[in-house]
């Protein structure tokens, strides 16, 4: 039996997922906040890059429980944009034994939408993958009539959860004045994506992927515990999300890390994740979000279980 492991270095957290062709042996995940400080200064942070690798030396003691064949390690938004990425991947291989990936904008779509839709019938499409993440959002419509497992465009653009907090939302809570300028500028990367990539706005259903979506749909339902099973494939409705996104934009952080469903790593940037997904679906028109916690890692998993 073949064992294989995707890992995924973000912006925001550092995840692992073990699967054998059969069923996922394990996912975990870390906040690790790699993309740190970078969208000001350029670089990645020293304590950024250990918290990172500190997480990795633990993924490798879980793989090797496991005896994993094949490994692939990718990282993304922080690193594209850090003028010190090499240190980073240097440290990863020399952790895992592997060679990091530094991902595309486009490649990251393409395997956040192979693993999204992986499940769903290509029938029902066409889909827009939403995949939030710390410092890029991607925007995947598909399938490729000739290739269900393909997307037929794709696009990257620089909004993700920790870059809008860290750039707009500086008060806590967050002023009007800062939320009114985090909304507009998702309003004018929309603007530049229907512009640019006219399928979107043909996409019969939306499905979110990555932490903003799954956890604006945990506060939803109010889970006291991660439940992956009632998160999976829930329909977040854009009144639910509005106003999941009023409640955590209104609260101060003590109050707000009080939130069932609300990891409290994740607190201090889940508003900045929630203006991005409700500005989607007050832009694009979207009544309803298909909630998915397969994604980026089942995509990497994909491919080296059934390669191309």
């Amino acid at each position: 039996m073949t064992v294989v492991a995707a890992i995924d270095c973000g912006t925001n957290s550092t995840r692992l997922l073990i699967h054998d062709g059969s069923r996922p042996r394990e996912r975990l995940m870390t906040i690790t906040r790699l993309g740190e400080g970078v969208d000001g200064s350029g670089h990645l942070a020293a304590a950024a890059i250990e918290r990172t690798l500190t997480t990795l030396r633990r993924y490798r003691e879980v793989m090797d429980r496991h005896d994993v064949d094949r490994i692939r390690v990718t990282t993304s938004s922080a690193a594209r944009d850090a003028a010190n990425r090499g240190d980073l991947l240097a440290a990863i291989e020399g952790v895992l034994g592997a060679p990091a990936e530094l991902l595309s904008g486009h490649d990251e779509g393409r395997l956040a939408f192979l693993g999204a839709t992986a499940g769903l019938e290509p029938s029902d499409g066409p889909f827009l993958v939403v995949d939030i993440g710390g410092g890029s959002t991607e925007f995947v419509v598909g399938p490729d009539p000739d290739d269900s497992r393909e997307a037929i465009a794709v696009r990257s653009v620089d909004m993700g959860c920790v870059r809008l907090t860290e750039k707009f939302l500086h008060s806590d809570p967050p002023l009007a004045e800062e939320l009114s300028n985090a909304v507009g500028t998702v309003r004018d990367h929309l603007e530049d994506i229907v512009r640019e990539v006219p399928e979107v706005v043909e996409a019969r259903r939306l499905i979110g992927v990555a932490g903003t979506v799954t956890t604006m749909a945990a506060v939803e339902l109010g889970l006291q515990e991660y439940d992956r099973g009632r998160i999976h494939h829930f329909l977040l409705t854009k009144a639910a999300a509005e106003d999941v996104f009023r409640t955590l934009a209104t609260e101060a952080l003590a109050d707000r890390v009080w939130n069932p469903g609300l990891e409290r790593e994740r607190a201090d940037i889940i508003v900045g994740g929630a203006v991005i997904l409700v500005g989607i679906m007050r832009h694009l028109g979207f009544a309803e979000c298909l909630v998915s916690e397969d994604d980026i890692l089942d995509g990497l998993a994909m491919t080296l279980l059934t390669p191309p």
